[in-house]
């Protein structure tokens, strides 16, 4: 007897995400035919358990134009539409759907802000954001950091000493109240 892998599933107007959850997939068979009939099966795990789906989609769909991508942890789907309309629900047949289906938060978007998601009328859905180098406020600060910051002290220094050969006059910065208590003291 086979299992149902979770699957999670979004749309745009023109495309359905389809996610299916199974890490060391082997012997991944994925079949779409234009009716909107999507079948998914593989084995994972040591003891090489069957998983298997058997959807059929809401609507028809563009077989060609359909795209699919097996990595380590999950097998991604992109459906093509048949229609660029978007669909009440992913399967065919009302009423709640399975267990194993569920929404992909990360991917959805509303019809209504999907004509603002288009930046410049570019659209930048495909693009895989987690592959590009960008920090973020939660880096820690780097060794490079640090270097930045004597870098810029020595600017300073090298700035006092241009100021000085120019002729201008340099004052030194007055004594925080801690220090000036210390030499009282």
């Amino acid at each position: 007897m086979s299992r149902h892998p979770t699957t999670k599933w979004a749309q745009r107007s023109d495309k359905v995400y389809i996610t299916i959850e199974l890490p060391d997939a082997k012997d991944v068979k994925l079949t779409l035919e234009p009716e909107g009939r999507f079948y998914f099966s593989a084995t994972s795990g040591t003891a090489n358990i069957r998983y298997e789906l058997d959807l059929e989609l809401f609507d028809r769909v563009i077989v060609d134009e359909s795209k699919a991508a097996v990595g380590l942890r999950t097998i991604c789907y992109l459906v093509k539409k048949a229609e660029k309309k978007w669909w009440s629900r992913l399967l065919k047949q009302a009423g709640k759907p399975p267990v194993y289906l569920k929404v992909d938060w990360d991917k959805w978007i509303d019809e209504d802000d999907e004509k603002e998601n288009k930046f410049g009328g570019m659209d930048f859905d495909d693009m895989d954001f987690s592959k590009l180098d960008v920090g973020g406020a939660d880096d820690e600060p780097d060794d490079d950091d640090d270097l930045a910051d004597t870098a810029d002290r020595d600017g300073e220094d090298a700035d006092m000493e241009e100021a000085k050969a120019e002729g201008g006059k340099v004052e030194p910065a007055q004594a925080a109240s801690t220090n000036e208590a210390v030499d009282k003291a």
